[in-house]
């Protein structure tokens, strides 16, 4: 009988331990979504700064049009995608972003086919801004109601229209687009460019103040406080997916590979500016900004907290080492990328490095999903259909 007590309580004991634990990993869970909450608004606040600045430089060169402010809008729309890049971490889930109402396709979808927007090289009189027919005026639900219309690849807003009536087509192996600034003067329907770019730089702005908001603290009712109302399960799931598909199948995948094999300038992200290569570093950031749990500000200060990587640490030590060790040679392969990188995916001496950083960041993804496995979850780093 005595046996019996005694089976009885270790069995209570390992039970009470086991139970222990499991609060202290849902504690460190929880910890973890908090950061992740945290970085998000941080990491949109500075998307929003920058648009800000954007939209002044924009507004600045439509109203004195000149090389000196054509070169500083520029310089202001390259300084905006360095904190937004990294917010691409936030998707793939069905969060605020890109959800049904989510303005992410209005924001930075891509690839863009320069005919549907503005004049091309084969054809001056193409696109919207010189289709005075079917749109006698430029206004916002235009331009919004035709972004992807008919095709995916009819994109009429966000960071990319807006690149390309900056910078114009890349026709060149030597330089960017190299669209000059009398196109908003003495051009055709010059005014029609200028209204068309100006009304792109406000719905940038509108639609990053509405992620602001989503992940704004201290509000009961946004996207923010469900996120942190919901188990870890579902959280980690979601946040193990964003980082996942956009290592896997986003980054290595459409950005990069697709780029390397058809060797075509024009399947990569930023190919109006050739800011490919930051695009690729600042998403690369993006990804370990999520699994550290530090994020590093514009004006320097840095927003950190507890991790998905400590949240691994407590229950794989091992992989978490490997994630980490991956995310070292992820950033070193990023920084070594060729620029421009439409010449890195065809000069045979640098393609290389390319595929190489393809293979580490796919590898990433698999270890994600590891992660998620270790956890209890499935962890998909496929693109969302």
């Amino acid at each position: 009988m005595r046996q019996v007590w005694v089976l009885i309580a270790l069995a209570m004991l390992a039970f009470g331990v086991a139970s222990a634990q499991d609060a202290d990993l849902e504690a460190v869970q929880r910890e973890a979504m908090v950061t992740y909450a945290d970085i998000a608004y941080a990491s949109y606040g500075d998307s929003l700064t920058t648009a800000l600045d954007l939209r002044d430089a924009i507004a600045a060169f439509v109203a004195e049009p000149s090389e000196e402010t054509f070169a500083a809008a520029k310089e202001a729309w390259l300084a905006a995608n360095e904190p937004y890049g990294q917010t691409e971490a936030y998707r793939f889930y069905g969060g605020p972003i890109d959800d049904e109402d989510g303005p992410e396709g209005l924001l930075n979808a891509w690839p863009l086919d320069e005919a549907y927007v503005d004049y091309i090289d084969s054809d001056p009189n193409a696109g919207i801004i010189n289709n005075l027919t079917d749109y006698p005026e430029i206004t916002r639900d235009l331009l919004v109601s035709l972004n992807e219309a008919g095709a995916e690849e009819n994109i009429s807003t966000g960071y990319h229209a807006i690149e390309f009536l900056l910078w114009g087509q890349d026709l060149y192996a030597d330089s960017a687009g190299r669209r000059a600034f009398t196109d908003y003067t003495t051009a055709p329907n010059a005014e029609r460019r200028a209204a068309y770019l100006t009304i792109l730089a406000d719905l940038l702005v509108e639609n990053l103040e509405s992620m602001v908001a989503e992940w704004a603290p201290d509000d009961a009712d946004n996207y923010r406080a469900e996120f942190l109302a919901s188990s870890p399960d579902a959280a980690l799931t979601n946040m193990l997916t964003g980082v996942g598909v956009l290592a896997t199948a986003e980054l290595a995948g459409e950005r990069m590979f697709v780029a390397y094999d058809n060797r075509d300038q024009e399947d990569e992200h930023s190919c109006f500016s050739d800011n490919t290569h930051r695009d690729i570093i600042t998403n690369f950031m993006g990804i370990a900004n999520v699994y550290t749990g530090s994020y590093t500000r514009l004006d320097g200060s840095v927003v950190s907290g507890t991790g998905i990587a400590d949240v691994i640490e407590a229950v794989d030590p091992a992989l978490n080492a490997d994630i980490l060790a991956l995310l070292e040679e992820a950033d070193t392969l990023t920084q070594e990328i060729y620029v421009p990188f439409d010449q890195a995916i065809v000069l045979s001496d640098q393609r290389p490095i390319v595929l190489d950083t393809v293979f580490v960041l796919q590898d990433l993804g698999d270890l994600f999903a590891q992660a998620g496995s270790e956890l209890g979850l499935t962890i998909n780093t496929a693109l969302p259909k």
